[in-house]
């Protein structure tokens, strides 16, 4: 998909999967992820019906926060149970001068998603609609 960012994860868990995919999707927006400082921290509850919606979800409620308080995150704590997960997102309002947006991010996708186990951890997959 030319129009669309594809994010590949491994991690050596599931709560670590979760961290991993948003600040890889924070660094492929921003030109420097390193530039948002952990200023303000917000936290987060979900529960889905299964590994994939629990990706899907957590990233597309961070990109809600993103588009509708214009709220960059550059850290992330995450704690997961049975399909449900506690998470704080540490970071700060974008700011013209010291954040630069190199790919508008509009919403995370169905298509393509995939999280599972591997041999040696997690693995997602999941794409985001430029």
């Amino acid at each position: 998909h030319t129009a669309d960012l594809g994010l590949r994860i491994t991690a050596p868990d599931f709560r670590t999967l979760l961290a991993e995919a948003a600040e890889a999707m924070f660094a492929a927006m921003l030109e420097d992820i390193s530039r948002v400082l952990p200023r303000q921290a917000r936290r987060f509850q979900l529960r889905a019906d299964s590994h994939d919606d629990l990706l899907h979800d957590w990233l597309a409620v961070l990109l809600y926060t993103f588009h509708a308080e214009r709220m960059l995150f550059s850290r992330f704590d995450v704690m997961v149970g049975d399909l449900a997960m506690e998470a704080t997102a540490w970071g700060e309002p974008a700011d013209s001068t010291r954040h630069v947006i190199d790919i508008e991010l509009k919403a995370v996708t169905y298509h393509r998603l995939r999280v599972e186990p591997t041999g040696d951890g997690w693995l997602a997959e999941v794409i985001i609609d430029t």
